[in-house]
């Protein structure tokens, strides 16, 4: 079993104004660093992305996988990988609490590339996606509330 990496963030908006952003698959490239492609496969009723196929600029290729979504909006967005190429098994998730007039943001994530790749280089690489994610999307919000 493979330990993930999480961090939290406090931004001072609404969790269904931040849950409502990181919905918004398809704007991802947007805002999320890394994020070349977004090709949204599929929707449910309520126009929820269920499945979206990603490409990310990585440092010697481009990353392509596909993404199935869990939706409890405003608590939580969470995802995993389909079985592909460049990833042997991706989850993640973002978590929204209330707190003091603004929100705690959790992002948790698990990447096990489908290449060799020691454990600490992996756990470091998980903390920069985070870190970088995270600042992206306070950017975003805030840009998008003004």
């Amino acid at each position: 079993m493979t330990e993930g990496t999480f961090q939290t963030l406090e931004i001072d908006v609404p969790a269904e104004v931040l849950y409502d952003t990181v919905a918004d698959i398809a704007g991802y490239p947007e805002w999320a660093t890394g994020v070349k492609e977004v090709e949204v496969l599929e929707t449910d009723d309520a126009g929820n992305v269920i499945r979206a196929r990603f490409v990310l600029e990585g440092f010697v290729k481009e990353i392509e996988y596909v993404l199935r979504y869990t939706h409890d909006r405003p608590n939580s967005l969470s995802w995993s990988a389909e079985e592909g190429d460049d990833v042997r098994m991706l989850e993640g998730s973002y978590s929204f609490n209330e707190a003091d007039g603004g929100t705690e943001v959790v992002y948790a994530l698990t990447v096990e590339p489908n290449f060799t790749i020691p454990g600490f280089i992996r756990r470091q690489a998980e903390r920069q996606i985070i870190t970088t994610a995270l600042k992206g999307l306070r950017k975003r919000v805030t840009e998008t509330s003004v």
